[in-house]
């Protein structure tokens, strides 16, 4: 990653901490020598380099653009930021993903598809070598459900527990959260999901459609009525959108790791938002590149227009590109326009 791609992604942090009511002190005994916006600003900043406390601060020490950003006359002692870390509640990280959704949709916009599924990540204490000499397999795994735009691959919700559990245990409080925040026109499982209840609550009381393969015992399907439908009329066509949560964790695990760093079950958990708020402001970096790329191939080519309609007294006119609304990439103040009428190697993925 580029330099000038981390002071994007600086200036977008700041950006939804302002936008989400953080207090910048904590109390008002608070000694103010850094603000509560700065500390969670290069909390997230050292998961994105992937780094420990100390390299982050000696780092950031040597970044003047950095600093400057932050507005940071000194750079703190790495123990001020994993304190800050350990008093700060689950439930903030929570609110800061649910701003970043703000840059992606206007109010009251629904999403077409989300599809939900679980992973792992792993809290490795010992070294590979230990296990393999004691043959025993050091590795805690904290289970994790996302919901996922399918479209635009945006982590709209999570669920987050120590020892794992049924999938359709997450579903619930995933759903319910949808239903308050950001409503679906689909949800899309795997075989994992299949529930009569689990249909029946997103068909009757969310007034969603429901894309969940349905499990037989011996070639026999036992009682519902949605999964006597879903056997009869299943939508391979949406169900197809499923693979995009698991590209989600793909890129997760591949960008910011699938090992996490901390000891404790709720520093764990803090983590594990901190990825997934960084996922989605990446998905914003990379959103206003393409536009700004497409954005430079518009200018050049109507200059080249016009150099042919005066150079030889041409009427050429290219094809116009359509247009969709502005919400589809960035925050709808912005107005930009679409992808959806671009070539395929330009599009946002």
């Amino acid at each position: 990653m580029s330099t000038n791609w981390y002071i994007k992604l600086i200036r977008y942090i700041c950006s939804v901490l302002r936008s989400s009511h953080f207090p910048l002190y904590s109390c008002k005994y608070s000694k103010r020598t850094y603000t509560q916006h700065q500390l969670m600003a290069i909390l997230l900043f050292r998961e994105a380099l992937g780094t420990d406390y100390r390299d982050v601060v000696e780092l950031i020490s040597l970044m003047g653009r950095i600093k400057d950003i932050l507005q940071l006359n000194q750079v703190p002692h790495y123990s001020t930021i994993h304190k800050f870390m350990a008093r700060t509640p689950s439930a903030i990280f929570s609110i800061f993903l649910n701003k970043t959704l703000k840059l992606f949709y206007s109010w009251g916009e629904i999403v077409p598809t989300t599809a939900i599924d679980s992973t792992g990540f792993t809290s490795p204490y010992a070294s590979h070598y230990y296990s393999w000499r004691t043959g025993k397999m050091r590795k805690n795994i904290v289970k994790t459900s996302i919901a996922v735009d399918t479209r635009k691959q945006v982590i709209l919700f999570s669920k987050i527990s120590l020892k794992p559990v049924h999938d359709i245990k997450h579903t619930e409080p995933l759903l319910r959260q949808c239903q308050k925040t950001r409503k679906t026109g689909c949800y899309v499982m795997d075989k994992g999901y299949d529930s009569e209840e689990l249909h029946r609550q997103i068909r009757e009381e969310m007034g969603a459609d429901s894309v969940i393969p349905v499990r037989t015992w011996k070639g026999k399907i036992y009682s519902g009525k949605y999964r006597q439908e879903m056997n009869n009329n299943f939508d391979s066509e949406r169900y197809r959108e499923r693979n995009k949560v698991e590209t989600a964790f793909s890129v997760i695990k591949k960008r910011f790791g699938e090992d996490l760093k901390a000891r404790k079950y709720w520093y764990q958990v803090k983590e594990i938002k901190v990825k997934m708020i960084l996922h989605n402001l990446t998905k914003v970096i990379q959103s206003v590149v393409i536009i700004t790329i497409v954005e430079a191939f518009q200018q050049s080519r109507n200059s080249v227009m016009v150099n042919l309609n005066l150079r030889f007294g041409l009427n050429v006119c290219f094809p116009r590109v359509q247009e969709v609304p502005p919400h589809d990439f960035t925050h709808s103040s912005h107005r930009r326009s679409s992808l959806q009428g671009y070539p395929e190697s330009v599009r946002l993925r």
